[in-house]
């Protein structure tokens, strides 16, 4: 009788990295990634060698040195004589802040417009169609430009609020639209404040867990738990009642007329007011088609099946068709992101002081830096778009279909 058994494993060969099918996609795979490596060296020795003979040599000692130049919007301390490196670190902040609070805000916009967009009233959706076409059609630079104009021509002077003749009063005696921005009470953290923002912090954690619990449940049970009013309790009451607790840490630092200006409270510049705005109406405008994109790749039946249970129209949007979108809509919802980190780079047209402006504007100019600086810059932009990348990418793997 005769036993059948596995053959014998063959011996590696080096004639297998371009015969055997196994190793040939590896093979030219580290090929390439050989001669572009080669390439890069090239490019860095050649680079290396023209500044050798022109005498000069990368060095980033020209960060240690006094900025003497101002920044009018900061989020950290920074004078005339911080170093070049504090100027840089003041113009990321700015930038992050700009991107984040313009994601946010279009973010809102698109998912608004692209959901108005399919509305079965003709004027709502003739109207955001209109806007989708008018904003993603003309350059973002020009919305800047124009949102910038507005507010330095039409909002009146900080003197319009002086005395009794007064042509201009304040929003809830907090608020003041000027010329020079607008005008925001301040919080002034006490001691026991950090008890608070944790707590807070904490809350809006539990808001998310509280809802996607709510989800799992209706999905598992049919059960169908209050989201709103739960909601806002978590985010608040719990926050209100260490704030009471430690005995009220916090207070407003309101602003006043003083002079020709207000002084104390926020002063949030027009310049990052019209940057924020037009690359948040610009960028959601996009969203907005990404938006619709995804709601119509649900199929119909999907809306049917869940109005036949009885399901309000807005419970379908935010339960049935919105969650199997977001597989649809995520992945360019990362470019647009990236968009906007990369067109905040515009600010310099409305004296918003961002990295390009800080360390690749007046820090380039006055110390002739220029390959230091830009490959500093490329770094920065390099390392916030993987980063974002790598976020939204954790974020829709975790949406994705999963498979039984």
């Amino acid at each position: 009788m005769t036993t059948l058994s596995d053959p014998p494993g063959e011996s590696f060969r080096l004639s297998m990295l371009l015969n055997d099918t196994r190793y040939r996609s590896y093979t030219f795979q580290f090929i390439a990634l050989i001669c572009v490596i080669g390439l890069f060296a090239y490019l860095a020795s050649n680079l290396v060698a023209n500044l050798r003979a022109a005498g000069l040599n990368i060095s980033y000692d020209f960060l240690r040195d006094p900025s003497n130049y101002d920044i009018n919007q900061r989020l950290i301390e920074y004078d005339s004589q911080s170093s070049h490196w504090r100027a840089s670190l003041v113009g990321v902040l700015n930038t992050l802040l700009v991107a984040f609070l313009a994601c946010v805000t279009a973010t809102i916009f698109g998912v608004f417009a692209g959901v108005l967009r399919l509305s079965h009233n003709w004027l709502i959706r003739k109207l955001m169609a209109v806007y989708v076409e008018a904003f993603r059609n003309v350059p973002v630079l020009i919305w800047i430009i124009i949102i910038f104009t507005i507010m330095t021509a039409v909002l009146p002077q900080p003197r319009a609020f002086r005395g009794d003749d007064a042509t201009a009063s304040m929003l809830f005696d907090s608020m003041a639209f000027t010329n020079r921005g607008v005008f925001t009470p301040r919080p002034i953290f006490e001691s026991g404040s950090m008890i608070v923002v944790l707590v807070f912090l904490a809350s809006i954690v539990g808001v998310f867990a509280y809802r996607r619990y709510t989800t799992k449940l209706l999905y598992a049970t049919g059960k169908l738990l209050p989201r709103g009013w739960p909601s806002l309790a978590i985010l608040f009451l719990p926050s209100i009642v260490i704030y009471y607790i430690m005995g009220q840490p916090i207070s407003l630092e309101y602003p006043e007329l003083k002079g020709f200006n207000f002084s104390g409270g926020w002063n949030i510049r027009g310049s990052l007011i019209a940057l924020w705005f037009a690359l948040a109406i610009y960028t959601g405008a996009f969203i907005a088609e990404n938006v619709r994109a995804g709601i119509q790749a649900v199929s119909t039946g999907q809306t049917e099946a869940a109005a036949s249970l009885g399901l309000r129209p807005g419970r379908i949007m935010n339960l049935v068709v919105l969650p199997q979108a977001l597989r649809v809509i995520i992945p360019p919802l990362i470019s647009q992101y990236l968009n906007i980190t990369k067109n905040s780079s515009l600010a310099i047209a409305v004296g918003y002081m961002d990295i390009t402006g800080t360390l690749g504007g007046i820090t380039l100019n006055q110390t002739g830096r220029a390959i230091e600086s830009v490959l500093l810059l490329m770094a920065f932009y390099l390392a916030i778009s993987l980063a974002i990348s790598a976020l939204m990418n954790v974020y829709n793997n975790s949406i994705k279909l999963k498979e039984r």
